[in-house]
């Protein structure tokens, strides 16, 4: 980005035109990121709690005032039940030194218990590292070559606008761009085609263009000879899934599967751009495997502009163990604190403690993250939340729904403010964040606060205390091959460095399994007593998964990404909610007939875990049995206070623990 600034104020926010990956273009959001720094209802000072939790009534206080208290609070339950104190956070910043390095250092000081931060990605990666050893992929920049692109699970228009400029690229030079999506996404609209499948059968689809891959040989042997294991088992499973058998389970023409098998099979230039929204089920990982096994079958790795990418994380370098110091943990590496999964944290703040589950949760640190609209199940959440005897601190930029609820609000500091160093999983740069102005009011970096805590409680551990300088030195491990040449001396004169890969990485293997091949047989999996082959598993919450729940509850929701939102970010940016305007539930005409319901009615969307109310808009978007509710609005903001996870669940998915936010069913009626 590039931050115009007047009189300490950020007035105007670009994209930097010499950047390769953003190419001067920036999305609809953080276009709008000088608005957000600047909000009149910022948090500029620390606040306690003065009513109820959940009223949102705070008074402000110093800074002493405020780490004094939670250094009080949060050393008397260290004392004698460290793991009943539980951080919460997730991609609030994704930055290495603002994101989970002070603050990880300083729960593992403590004994605290661990989160497992899982609530986004975590059953796509899970299945990567059973496949490739790591979320690695192409290359973003090469999409623009190819000549046939599968955009599945995937909106970019609205979430991975440099991707699209890639497409778009491509599509100009006659490529063919497929959309596979449950939903008519603005996306799905601008490709050649869309495939209309149930939600959460997406690695039956994979399975099935496998079957007809390899019934009519159209396969690269000698790559398969070369750079895969287990393919005689995968070949076995696949000629299970006729795509007479994929057509019924996805709900699709047959035929459709056959002539997608062939499009993709016809050149080694096929590129396929997966996202999260197809693993956000409870066969997520491995729908994740089956799809990313496809371009190793073709051979298209062989090309830069083939392949598959769903995220290029694991090309970077980053040294976690110096960044997060585990070492800090009293007894490690022989005692390892309890772990609990982020999407079930509903359940963690309502669970009484017992031997089994470990203590009860006396204090949550929450950064990062807004969980009481962002989490499964959020009746529950908010449930947890409420309980008179949990401490609760919030860092947070604004009063969001979960600040509602905190004992102590903490102000933090946004991009601009602070210093930081990135990744990206959608390309294959490292970044220097170097702040643009000041700090709004009295607002602190995570860094500073959680040493501001540490040093309140006497903490004597010298990680604790290392400057944002020092963390950001560590981000990385500058010595390896991708980073010849870069420290954070230069990575903060250039601004960024790309990482240095091949242009097709995976042409001759080189894959991060055991093996070092593609492994379609997953040894590591088999050890853990499940499937080493990829399988489609139907979803919980489906006509196959659950006959009876669907008979109550015969509609399948998905909530994905409103387009000016990001998740819970931005929903408080008043020139973007109104482009929203207000919570909407899309529903094909014949659900809408058969419950009597007229576009623009306000509807009631219900299921066993909660209901919620938006406005109607019969549209043939929906596949006829869906229903979408594009999200996550923060729930004081929507006109009945509340949002889509009053009715999604904690259950997790089959690798990775991640969340099943599209594996949900419902009933609609009107109001």
């Amino acid at each position: 980005m590039r931050v115009t600034v007047e009189d300490g104020r950020a007035i105007k926010v670009t994209a930097d035109p010499d950047h390769p990956p953003t190419q001067g273009a920036l999305c609809t959001k953080v276009s709008r990121y000088a608005e957000r720094v600047h909000h009149p209802k910022r948090l500029t000072t620390p606040m306690k709690r003065v009513g109820p939790k959940g009223e949102g009534r705070f008074e402000p206080i110093s800074w002493d005032e405020a780490l004094t208290l939670a250094a009080s609070r949060l050393s008397e339950i260290a004392s004698r039940a460290p793991e009943a104190i539980v951080p919460y956070s997730y991609a609030g910043t994704m930055g290495f030194v603002q994101g989970d390095s002070i603050a990880q250092r300083f729960f593992h000081a403590l004994g605290a218990s661990q989160l497992d931060r899982t609530i986004c990605a975590a059953a796509g990666a899970a299945g990567l590292k059973y496949t490739y050893g790591s979320s690695i992929g192409m290359l973003n920049e090469f999409f623009a070559e190819s000549e046939v692109i599968l955009i599945w699970g995937a909106n970019p228009i609205a979430s991975n606008l440099h991707f699209w400029t890639r497409a778009q690229a491509a599509k100009r030079n006659g490529a063919q761009l497929i959309a596979i999506d449950p939903y008519r996404s603005l996306t799905a609209e601008k490709c050649h085609q869309h495939i209309a499948l149930k939600p959460g059968t997406d690695g039956a689809l994979a399975l099935g263009m496998m079957n007809v891959l390899i019934s009519e040989d159209v396969l690269d042997h000698a790559y398969i000879a070369d750079h895969t294991l287990g393919f005689d088992g995968l070949k076995a499973r696949a000629l299970t899934y006729s795509p007479a058998r994929v057509a019924e389970i996805c709900g699709i023409e047959a035929q459709t599967v056959i002539d997608l098998a062939r499009l993709y099979g016809s050149t080694k230039k096929a590129a396929i751009r997966m996202n999260y929204g197809m693993q956000r089920v409870r066969g997520g990982g491995n729908a994740a495997r089956a799809i990313a096994c496809l371009p190793s079958l073709t051979g298209a790795w062989r090309e830069r502009a083939g392949g598959v990418l769903l995220s290029s994380s694991g090309w970077a370098p980053v040294d976690t163990h110096a960044l997060q110091r585990p070492d800090l943990m009293p007894g490690w590496p022989a005692r390892q604190p309890r772990v609990i999964n982020m999407n079930q944290i509903g359940d963690a703040l309502t669970h009484p403690g017992d031997d089994a589950f470990g203590p009860k949760v006396e204090a949550i640190v929450v950064y990062n993250s807004n969980p009481v609209a962002v989490a499964p199940d959020s009746e529950r959440v908010a449930e947890g939340f409420a309980r008179d005897d949990l401490f609760t601190i919030v860092l947070e930029h604004f009063q969001t729904d979960t600040a509602d609820y905190a004992d102590l609000l903490l102000p933090a500091t946004t991009q601009l403010e602070h210093l930081d160093v990135h990744k990206s999983y959608g390309h294959t740069h490292v970044m220097a964040n170097l702040p643009a102005i000041s700090p709004v009011g009295d607002a602190r970096p995570n860094t500073e606060i959680f040493r501001g805590i540490a040093r309140s409680m006497g903490l004597q551990h010298p990680a604790l205390y290392e400057s944002d300088e020092e963390v950001a030195a560590h981000a990385f491990r500058w010595d390896d091959d991708a980073l010849q040449g870069v420290d954070w001396a230069t990575l903060k004169e250039n601004r960024w460095a790309r990482l240095n890969l091949p242009d097709a990485p995976l042409a001759n293997g080189a894959f991060r399994t055991p093996s070092g091949k593609c492994e379609f047989f997953s040894e590591r999996l088999a050890q853990q007593g499940l499937d080493p082959l990829p399988d489609y598993l139907a979803p919980y919450e489906s006509a196959d998964g659950s006959p009876e729940l669907a008979a109550r509850y015969p509609l399948a929701m998905i909530s994905p990404p409103a387009r000016n939102f990001l998740n819970s970010t931005f929903v408080n940016v008043e020139s973007l909610r109104s482009t929203e305007g207000e919570p909407h539930l899309d529903i094909h005409p014949t659900d809408a007939f058969d419950r009597q319901i007229a576009n623009g009615q306000i509807v009631r969307i219900f299921n066993d875990r909660g209901s919620m109310q938006a406005r109607a808009r019969v549209t043939d978007k929906a596949r006829e049995g869906l229903v979408v509710g594009l999200s996550i609005w923060w729930k004081k903001l929507a006109p009945d206070g509340r949002n889509a996870n009053q009715v999604t669940s904690q259950a997790l998915t089959d690798l990775g623990g991640s969340a099943t936010f599209y594996d949900c069913l419902v009933e609609v009626e009107s109001v």
